[in-house]
């Protein structure tokens, strides 16, 4: 905040001094008169400069898990407003949301006696307030996904039109034989993929059909939700479908699950495009083979395999610890889903439990670690011996293998797309991570996560540094990614100590060569997965609201203006090429369409298609048709 008294200080040292005179001014300004007169002897850098504060983000990993799905679920939330009901977008809702997620990512976590007085009412209540910006934006996110579906429905009563029968077990009212529900595609490319259906408004209705009668793939889950695969779904549609209490399965690819080691337990999972096979001690995965690649992906060679947990006090490297003996067991059989559930003690624990789940047909493995953190009890949070991290390994066996780490529109690679001055001890990633040479390489996808190390355990700095020659100076080449999920290394404002389970997912997809628009593709398909919905008045239309052309381009953002008047789209050259997007419409045309910006205004009006620069975003307005 501006400081009130300022002015009064330029005035009075103005009056009292030759030099230097003071000028108060906006920073727009200041950088105008810094760039006229020293802006030709600036030296230009260019590069990502990957930031040092980020640690933050896992000092309260819960909160920041919790915050980047309701960033995703906002997303999509506009989404299908724009789809079924743009002109009652509730934009000052989403207003309110927006901020809510931004409020918890700024950098400001909490009081500045955090570490050195956990337990003050003063750092208490600091902390309360950060971590209400993440909640809250996790219930109004949810709200404001259910209230689009619902507003279609009101929508269609006030024209009359004839609505969908009441829920179940309102009033007097029995559950019926079959229940609908609409699943709705909120990205601009056709997708194939799993749905997870809630057992609260899919319990007793295990057989499901598509909106042409025929059944289709599902399975009862262990935590009792209907996963139902979802196949060639038009990008910004919904297919209607019904789910019975009685019905045909179809049969899907095989799904195995066999046992190892001495004595045998259950530990490999295979389909007919990969197999995985887990340590029966430590319960990593030793073994990632998929078909057409003749390597094993895991480079175990260092003692670390993939999903390992990795246990740090303090930053002698020497002393990392990892989990204990395992228990694992099979938690889905098939036919469509199947998973290992690994279960045992581990440093910093009450317990940690590992899912490997696989997919009938798919060519990635989903993992699923619950980490029920234990509170790091210490006489001093800035002592060696209260400082933790929580780790865990992904080293890839990619001989000669080149990294490249998503970041906010673009992609870079370690050490070759940094500025000298980034931060390389720790990296943030977006979405997802990709190790490949020129034969096969592997996509990694974090849902939750968002700080890894390249290389090895280097996020290894205590408390506030204040000499420049600690940091880490160069990142070899390398295969090997470490997800930093949990610390308390820093010395101020951010928290002390986590306790409580949190759930980190990923996922690996081996394949024979990939770009980053296909990479966005994939992790975009978990980190914004289809939305199912209880059905609600006519079918969804099985027609696209746009389509967009090259396939790398990407739409990252569709919602109605805040005026109610428009579509507003945001094009994303994810290709890292320049493009020429076409825009096709399958629904009435829109009246108008124009070039516009952050402010949602008609700049310029368009009547082709519309120039993407690589790595760069184009928004459109477009006029919503009578």
């Amino acid at each position: 905040m501006p400081d009130p008294a300022i002015c009064e200080f330029v005035k009075e040292w103005n009056a009292t001094h030759a030099w230097p005179q003071f000028v108060i001014s906006s920073t727009s300004d200041a950088f105008r008169a810094f760039e006229k007169r020293h802006g030709d002897k600036l030296p230009q850098v260019r590069g990502d400069w990957t930031p040092y504060w980020e640690d933050g983000a896992g000092s309260s990993a819960a909160e920041t898990a919790m915050n980047r799905a309701s960033s995703e679920r906002l997303a999509q939330a506009e989404t299908l407003w724009a789809m079924l009901d743009p002109k009652r977008y509730p934009a000052k809702r989403f207003e309110e949301a927006w901020n809510n997620v931004l409020l918890y990512s700024e950098h400001t976590w909490g009081a500045y006696c955090s570490i050195s007085q956990p337990a003050n009412p003063f750092t208490t209540d600091q902390w309360t307030i950060k971590q209400s910006y993440a909640t809250v934006a996790n219930l109004q996110s949810r709200q404001l996904l259910s209230d689009a579906a619902g507003s279609r429905r009101r929508k269609e009563a006030e024209s009359s039109r004839p609505t969908s029968r009441p829920p179940p077990h309102v009033g007097g009212y029995s559950a019926p034989a079959e229940r609908e529900m609409d699943i709705f595609n909120t990205t601009s490319w056709p997708r194939s993929e799993l749905v997870l259906i809630p057992h609260e408004i899919s319990e007793g209705h295990n057989f499901v059909t598509d909106d042409q009668g025929q059944p289709v793939p599902a399975q009862r889950l262990a935590s009792r939700e209907l996963a139902v695969f979802v196949r060639d779904l038009p990008p910004f549609s919904g297919r209607r479908y019904t789910l019975a209490g009685r019905g045909d399965i179809p049969v899907a690819q095989s799904l195995k699950i066999t046992a190892a080691g001495k004595p045998p337990l259950p530990a490999i999972i295979e389909n007919d495009k990969l197999r995985v096979r887990l340590d029966e001690k430590t319960g990593g995965i030793v073994e990632l083979r998929a078909s057409g690649i003749e390597a094993n992906l895991a480079d175990t060679a260092s003692g670390h395999a993939l999903n390992d947990y990795l246990y740090l006090i303090a930053d002698d490297l020497t002393a990392l610890q990892r989990n204990g003996p395992v228990k694992i067991t099979v938690r889905e059989r098939g036919p469509l889903v199947a998973s290992l559930l690994v279960e045992s003690d581990a440093p910093g624990c009450h317990k940690l439990s590992r899912e490997i789940r696989l997919v009938a047909g798919a060519d990635y493995v989903e993992l699923l670690d619950t980490v029920d953190k234990k509170r790091l009890e210490a006489a001093s949070y800035h002592a060696n011996d209260g400082k933790e991290s929580v780790n865990i390994a992904f080293p890839f066996n990619v001989p000669g293998g080149e990294m490249r780490l998503d970041v906010p529109l673009g992609v870079i690679r370690p050490e070759h797309d940094q500025m000298p001055s980034a931060c390389k001890n720790w990296l943030t990633v977006g979405r997802w991570a990709d190790v490949a040479n020129k034969d096969f390489g592997v996509t990694w996808v974090t849902l939750d996560a968002p700080l890894v190390q390249v290389g090895g355990i280097t996020a290894t700095l205590l408390n506030s540094q204040f000499n420049p020659d600690v940091w880490r100076k160069k990142i070899e080449p390398t295969q090997k990614l470490y997800v930093w999920a949990m610390n308390n290394h820093w010395g101020t404002n951010y928290r002390a100590y986590q306790e409580g389970p949190v759930v980190f997912r990923f996922v690996l997809r081996p394949h024979r060569g990939t770009t980053p628009a296909e990479a966005t593709r994939f992790a975009t398909g978990f980190s914004q997965p289809l939305v199912a919905t209880p059905a609600r008045g006519r079918a969804p239309s099985p027609a696209p609201l746009l389509r967009v052309e090259p396939a790398d381009v990407l739409v990252t953002a569709m919602k109605p203006s805040d005026d109610g008047k428009a579509w507003i789209v945001r094009l994303f050259g994810a290709g890292g090429t320049p493009a020429d997007a076409k825009l096709v419409w399958s629904r009435p045309a829109p009246k108008n369409v124009w070039l516009s910006d952050t402010s949602e205004r008609p700049l310029q009006k368009l009547s082709g298609d519309v120039s993407v620069p690589a790595w760069g975003v184009v928004t459109v307005r477009a006029e919503l048709p009578k």
